[in-house]
């Protein structure tokens, strides 16, 4: 490829890429606003519904691990179209179960199916982002919260016009199937290099190799801390507010808002903050701001410092999954995707046991004393934050 025809080249990948975001974004969504209309439909208890969600968490995992030696054998553009059409597919099957057990079948195979576009759609965009003049994965994290957001939306008006949610999953599944015909092709492939033709032994030392793994591990613990941290937003935020503050479920319902929208846009300007100071200062200073955000989230009594504290923790969480992400895509190993498979599993196993951990920790005490766990935990991150450095 010739230096007058890398950047449109690159250019078209990074909006393939950008697309493939949104519609995993936009197919989870789906899936989580029909949750009450399937539930109703196959007759699912609430206690149920809890372990069949965790279904959906141990196929992501499954599909998270297994995709990540297959991406770097075959390529992450290969991966995305299997993964990608397996999920557009799946989406159906919580639609047209009957039953607990169908549905149960249904979410373990939607969650291994997410899971694998997630691993390889962040190696594709890994590898645009060391072709492309800037950082640029924080964008496309952003463009996964906007999907989620479309998707709401859209299941939100078709089930005000009344629609079968059969016929809306097979709509979505078909705009899935679309989206990926149309953004495959124009994704990077896979690039040959002379570590396809030799030996792993060739190219590193058993210390380089151990240094290596040492490193997946630190990058997925502060994953894990950053994912921890957001489950715990996501799950607790409204009713932390509404519980501490004692205000109404419409008051308290702001906190998520405050949080879900300055995580969106940090996530957009994230991206400029890296390209100016660095990978580490995004990891840092969004750990130093999110730990902030906590602290007047715990310490508060008013409204509007508690509503602050979320907005803060929304904006110091934004960059920092991204960043992680792509020093674990960039560690110059030959098994990129797997160490990024690795990082996703530790930090998705965060974002699951996070909420459950506040909610332990609640029963012993109070809910927004539980939330010092994760303030500690954060501030952790911040001071490992040096780990996310560029390799050198």
């Amino acid at each position: 490829m010739g230096a007058s025809t890398l950047v449109p080249r690159v250019r078209i990948s990074r909006a393939a890429v950008f697309t493939v975001f949104g519609l995993n974004g936009f197919l989870c969504s789906m899936w989580v606003v029909h949750i009450p209309v399937i539930t109703q439909r196959t007759g699912v208890s609430k206690g149920t519904l809890g372990l069949l969600i965790l279904l959906v968490a141990l196929g992501g995992i499954a599909g998270m691990q297994a995709t990540g030696p297959l991406a770097d054998r075959f390529g992450s553009r290969t991966l995305m179209a299997v993964a990608g059409t397996w999920l557009s597919l799946a989406v159906l099957g919580p639609a047209f179960a009957t039953g607990p057990l169908t549905l149960a079948v249904a979410l373990l195979l939607f969650g291994t199916g997410n899971g694998a576009l997630d691993v390889s759609m962040n190696a594709q965009a890994v590898q645009v982002e060391r072709a492309y003049p800037r950082p640029i994965m924080s964008a496309f994290h952003a463009m996964f919260s906007c999907g989620g957001l479309a998707g709401s939306l859209v299941g939100a008006a078709t089930m005000h016009r009344g629609w079968d949610v059969r016929v809306t999953m097979t709509a979505a599944g078909a705009i899935g199937l679309l989206t990926l015909a149309l953004s495959i092709p124009r994704l990077l492939p896979r690039v040959e290099s002379d570590s396809d033709t030799t030996t792993s032994a060739d190219h590193e030392s058993p210390g380089a190799r151990r240094s290596a793994s040492l490193r997946v591990l630190a990058l997925a613990a502060i994953a894990f801390g950053f994912l921890l941290t957001e489950g715990v937003a996501n799950d607790w935020s409204a009713l932390q507010v509404r519980e501490h503050l004692s205000v109404s479920d419409a008051t308290a319902a702001l906190a998520f808002g405050a949080f879900s929208t300055t995580m969106t846009a940090g996530r957009f300007a994230a991206d400029r903050v890296s390209a100016r100071f660095g990978r580490v200062a995004v990891v840092r200073w969004g750990a130093v701001l999110a730990a902030v955000g906590l602290t007047l989230i715990v310490s508060s009594v008013w409204l509007a410092p508690t509503l602050l504290g979320w907005a803060l923790l929304g904006i110091g969480l934004a960059g920092g999954v991204p960043q992680i992400f792509s020093a674990a895509g960039n560690l110059g190993t030959r098994s990129a995707a797997t160490d990024m498979s690795r990082v996703f599993g530790l930090g998705y196993l965060g974002f699951l046991a996070g909420p459950s951990m506040i909610g332990w920790l609640a029963d012993l005490s109070s809910l927004t004393a539980a939330l010092i766990f994760p303030l500690a935990l954060i501030l952790v991150c911040a001071a490992s934050a040096r780990i996310v450095a560029p390799s050198s």
